[in-house]
């Protein structure tokens, strides 16, 4: 888990930051501040690992404010203004975001910031994992099950219960969606409603609010959900001609 705090005075700015670290599993938001005071308190407080931190702010400048830290978290920069990334770049930051933060741009900043921080710890990297693991073990009738990730087409939320869908069949565990969507590869797996997880290969076609894939040879319809939409969307337009 990454602890992260975001550091805007803002409020809107805020508000779109946090909404997509919620989309973002391995996120733990710490903290909402509005200014360095606040921010240097919380970096005193709880551990941090990566900051969201606004440049243009009352008081104290974020590039200002970086600069009086002896050892600052990783860092993201997030502005209105694109005449500070040199600056930004030169403090070490992971990435310079520029507003309006789209998903896909959010994401690809969080990525590259999880990748480093996890090798920091001695980890490997998110890409490293997925090269070395293409299945997953599951507990479903009173033993654990290995699930190849090529095997599966889509994972259903029923409550505490995940129903792993299969062209073999299926498979229902005790679990959270939210919790086996941290364990499986964000290359392969997609979260596109609050019910569904889909495997991004067996994607057959994309049409209004649904995303169709094959079932036992035939056609299934599954809902985007509005909060899924744009990432989804940022994949799919990465692979289009």
């Amino acid at each position: 888990m990454i602890n992260v705090i975001i550091v805007d005075d803002e409020p809107l700015a805020q508000e779109v930051i946090e909404s997509h670290i919620s989309q973002l599993p391995e996120l733990n938001l710490i903290t909402k501040c509005s200014n360095a005071i606040e921010a240097n308190v919380a970096l005193k407080t709880h551990q941090v690992d990566l900051m969201f931190l606004d440049i243009q702010m009352p008081q104290l400048t974020g590039i200002d404010f970086l600069k009086t830290l002896a050892n600052p978290p990783k860092v993201i920069f997030t502005t209105a203004y694109d005449n500070y990334a040199l600056d930004g770049f030169e403090l070490n930051a992971v990435d310079y975001l520029l507003k309006p933060i789209s998903i896909d741009r959010f994401m690809k900043a969080v990525n590259k910031a999880v990748d480093i921080i996890k090798l920091e710890r001695g980890g490997a990297s998110v890409q490293e994992k997925a090269t070395e693991e293409d299945f997953i073990f599951v507990k479903a009738d009173k033993k654990l099950l290995k699930v190849k990730f090529e095997d599966v087409i889509y994972i259903e939320g029923l409550k505490d219960y995940v129903i792993i869908r299969m062209e073999t069949g299926r498979v229902i565990t005790l679990q959270t969606m939210k919790s086996l969507e941290t364990k499986l590869p964000s290359s392969i797996f997609r979260r596109i409603h609050r019910s569904y997880i889909v495997n991004i290969h067996r994607i057959q076609a994309l049409e209004g609010n649904m995303v169709e894939v094959m079932e036992k040879g035939k056609p299934k319809n599954l809902p985007i959900g509005k909060n899924y939409r744009e990432e989804l969307l940022a994949i799919v337009n990465k692979n289009r001609l």
